[in-house]
């Protein structure tokens, strides 16, 4: 499993339809947390996301929008008994945040909270590393400390070709140690290599979270020929003296970065609250970039459904 669900979508202000900014991203079972705006425990709770698969937290910048959620969600897990560690990646000035909220409330998590500060980590390197994938950190231009995050699948298995199997006669009790890259004998004597079964494993998924920024060009090569790239486009193009102002990006802009990174699918999100109908900023985009989606709230994103 690789897949993406949207839990909030809109930038500093909340709406009626949108909450501000998280995700979860879905990987072999386990929940990875991409920032953590105001709501994102009722939206995780709604949409029946297990706290016990939660994993890693991992917090894009400190401005209040992607983290006030956060201390209750870290409150929650305790009362919920948890008694296993929890990762967190953040800026580091999000330990001071927590700490004076934690002692100001006596509230005291029973569970040991990781704190790994991003400050410690240069663009592109490896944040997380697991046997199946990882996470690199990739720069975002923002008004203070701000870092994205990129999801990708590595050691992918070659795929196990049951009928090739079936035709060369090979009874089933062989096939695990066959799929495990062994040489086997057969009962009558017949040797069969692993390559005469295996075929090539699929090309390796991949995630690109890049929540506020201005319209960077150094993203690019970070991002290149991702399966989706999720991008910030606060604002239509109309507006890109306050987007860059504010160190946003257009709808226009995500379009561009998208079409250079050639990336497979864009998903739009972040949206000023001044927007009530997103479909525009859906055009925008498209006119540069076609394969261009609008994050929902609740929507999931197989990235195995992608092509």
């Amino acid at each position: 499993m690789f897949q993406v669900q949207i839990l909030g979508t809109s930038a500093a202000i909340p709406t009626n339809s949108r909450l501000p900014s998280a995700q979860v991203v879905t990987i072999n079972d386990r929940h990875h947390l991409v920032d953590c705006g105001e709501g994102t425990q009722m939206q995780l709770i709604k949409h029946r996301v297990k706290f016990a698969r939660l994993d890693v937290i991992f917090i894009s910048h400190l401005h209040g929008d992607h983290i006030l959620g956060l201390p209750g969600l870290l409150n929650s897990l305790s009362l919920y008994e948890r008694n296993f560690p929890l990762k967190l990646y953040a800026p580091s000035g999000l330990k001071q945040i927590l700490d004076l909220v934690f002692a100001q409330t006596h509230s005291y998590l029973n569970y040991e909270l990781e704190f790994i500060p991003m400050e410690d980590f240069a663009v592109g390197d490896i944040i997380y590393d697991t046997e199946r994938y990882r996470v690199r950190c990739l720069p975002l231009e923002h008004r203070i400390f701000c870092r994205g995050f990129k999801f990708e699948e590595v050691n992918k298995r070659p795929k196990f070709d049951f009928y090739k199997a079936k035709a060369l006669e090979i009874p089933n009790n062989y096939f695990n140690l066959l799929k495990q890259g062994n040489i086997i004998t057969l009962e009558n004597g017949r040797t069969v290599h692993p390559e005469e079964v295996l075929l090539p494993p699929d090309n390796p998924l991949s995630f690109a979270y890049c929540s506020d920024t201005s319209y960077h060009e150094e993203l690019i090569e970070h991002i290149k020929h991702t399966k989706l790239l999720y991008h910030e486009a606060t604002f239509l193009h109309n507006m890109k003296d306050r987007a860059e102002a504010t160190c946003h990006s257009t709808a226009l802009q995500a379009g561009k970065i998208a079409r250079s990174a050639e990336v497979r699918q864009l998903l739009l999100g972040h949206f000023s609250a001044r927007y009530k109908n997103l479909q525009p900023i859906l055009d925008e985009a498209r006119s540069v970039f076609p394969n261009t989606m609008l994050a929902k709230e609740g929507y999931v994103f197989n990235l195995k459904d992608l092509g």
